[in-house]
């Protein structure tokens, strides 16, 4: 689910459980207003609205609705739906977001205060700290919706794109680029636009926390499908192939070897070092993929294939020759 629609559930559920009860209900005039004038939510539609309520249904909460005069329909909670427990998690995955300004997560945790006790409150209070060297610099969620509404308008995309420069300034670059919008990805706690030119084909990938200036182009009417990945891949850019890649990985980085190839990998214990084990996994490769290999240091081998062994010392080679200058 989206971060955007995260937050307006988040509003409908607040009202719900706050301003309705089993003889009290609202209809759907009622919570586009309230979202309107608490949470800046202009024109959302009835539609929209009863989705979210569908959802909020299917996660538990005892919802009901009743018809009134002139086929109005009247909605009701007869309770919160979530145990303290589930309110915690939820609490604590805010804090934790790395792509919120504090203001911004206070805003959201006192959402879930509002149906807790004094003394559940009390207990929300979180204890994770998150390490981060820069705080966010733009709206993440106001990007995000503004991507997502692309998308499901199928039309192009503009904006500007930020690098860092060497002041720690982001840079952001003007360019026509009228990308088709595809896909947004989640991916080692980034978010990320797949995009494709209309020109070429060519895929392309954008952090979605570096975009500036989001603006939508016109209307596309090339259906673009972007294949899942047919193995394990290192980072978000395409690979110039996947290949049955062939390891010797130390018995101590086994959990890690799981934990990142997953139903990909093929493990056996290694005949030769009993220190050691196989490690066979169908996996993308390119100069990210070198690069970590590099990280493992001598407690991983590439066995096989020998074209990527020899591509992997040829890598070698020029970071030793720049240390033995």
């Amino acid at each position: 689910m989206k971060i955007m629609e995260h937050e307006r559930i988040i509003y409908i559920y607040e009202y719900l459980s706050c301003g309705t009860n089993e003889s009290q209900g609202v209809t759907i005039k009622d919570i586009q207003r309230y979202l309107s004038e608490n949470g800046n939510m202009k024109s959302v539609s009835a539609l929209t609205i009863r989705r979210d309520i569908e959802r909020l249904q299917l996660a538990g909460n005892d919802i009901t609705a009743t018809a009134g005069a002139h086929n109005t329909f009247y909605y009701k909670m007869k309770n919160n739906g979530f145990t303290f427990n589930e309110i915690r998690f939820i609490v604590d995955s805010i804090s934790i977001n790395k792509f919120l300004s504090n203001s911004k997560k206070q805003r959201l945790i006192k959402k879930f205060e509002g149906i807790c006790s004094e003394k559940e409150v009390r207990q929300l209070i979180s204890r994770i700290s998150l390490n981060v060297q820069y705080s966010p610099s733009l709206d993440l969620l106001e990007n995000l919706d503004k991507v997502h509404t692309i998308i499901s308008e199928k039309r192009k995309i503009n904006f500007e794109y930020g690098k860092l420069n060497v002041n720690k300034n982001m840079n952001y670059y003007k360019k026509r680029r009228e990308m088709i919008p595809v896909k947004v990805v989640y991916f080692n706690e980034r978010f990320y636009l797949k995009c494709v030119n209309e020109e070429n084909l060519q895929l392309r990938v954008y952090r979605i926390d570096r975009m500036s200036k989001i603006t939508a182009g016109d209307k596309t009417k090339l259906k673009v499908d972007i294949p899942k990945p047919d193995g394990v891949v290192i980072d978000m850019f395409e690979p110039e192939s996947f290949e049955y890649v062939i390891f010797r990985v130390k018995k101590f980085l086994l959990d890690d070897m799981l934990e990142h190839f997953g139903n990909y990998a093929c493990v056996r214990n290694d005949d030769e070092y009993l220190d050691s084990v196989i490690v066979r996994v169908k996996i993308g490769i390119s100069q990210s993929f070198y690069r970590w290999v590099m990280k493992y240091g001598s407690n991983m081998e590439i066995v096989s294939p020998e074209y990527i062994r020899n591509k992997f010392c040829e890598e070698l080679d020029k970071v030793l020759e720049i240390y033995r200058k």
